[in-house]
């Protein structure tokens, strides 16, 4: 059998982060590119860099920071620890919170081109009309975002499943736990494993290629090519 149960167990984590993930990066991605799609404010400039530092940091930078911060002896792992949780290092829930800094720009700047690309008009009209800022939010604002909110999902879940070196610095290596598919590939390079190890690349190559295939479809949609 091409796949074993350890590779089938690490695709299913891997799922499981990449969608968990995902709708956590929608949830509190929405506001942050809500408002850095309209504040006029000087901490947008900040603000946006923060966001976007994953794209220019090395994971292991990340992963490394967060390791300490999350650890027994850092601000947060304390915190965790008060609460009775103990630290969240090396456990699924920091894979997570790892996941959702990492991936974070690939949602939010998205979101925050599509809300700046509708203009204040749309939600002038609303104004006008007395619709509060829930009706307007999800009347006017989520329709006309939808194509954004189609490709922040679509980066987002695709670059969780691409996660290496956040997760090996924060999640180690645990069957069942926190090994994800990017870390079973590695395994089996290092036991030499490489008829097992093609396959999963393989696997991810395929995944690669349909998710640019249907992010390009969707903007080939949107603009109306034939």
């Amino acid at each position: 059998m091409p796949l074993s149960s350890a590779d089938f167990s690490a695709i299913w984590l891997t799922i499981k982060l990449a969608s968990l993930t995902t709708v956590i990066l929608l949830v509190i991605g929405t506001p942050i590119a809500l408002w850095l799609s309209r504040t006029r404010s000087w901490w947008r400039g900040p603000i946006g860099a923060v966001v976007a530092l994953p794209l220019v940091l090395p994971p292991t930078v990340i992963g490394f920071y967060l390791l300490l911060t999350m650890g027994p002896h850092g601000y947060f792992g304390q915190f965790t620890q008060w609460l009775g949780l103990g630290t969240l290092t090396f456990s699924f829930a920091g894979l997570v919170i790892g996941s959702v800094i990492y991936s974070m720009p690939f949602v939010v700047q998205p979101l925050q081109n599509a809300f700046s690309a509708i203009g204040t008009r749309p939600l002038e009209v609303a104004a006008t009309l007395r619709a509060n800022p829930w009706d307007t939010f999800f009347s006017v604002i989520l329709p006309l975002a939808r194509p954004g909110f189609i490709t922040a999902s679509i980066l987002g879940f695709a670059h969780t499943v691409g996660e290496f070196g956040v997760v090996l610095m924060i999640g180690g290596n645990i069957p069942d736990k926190t090994r994800v598919v990017s870390v079973q590939i590695y395994d089996h390079v290092e036991a030499m494993e490489y008829a097992q190890a093609h396959w999963l690349a393989g696997a991810m190559v395929v995944f690669a290629f349909l998710v640019l295939l249907a992010l390009y479809s969707s903007r080939k949609t949107k603009m109306g090519w034939s």
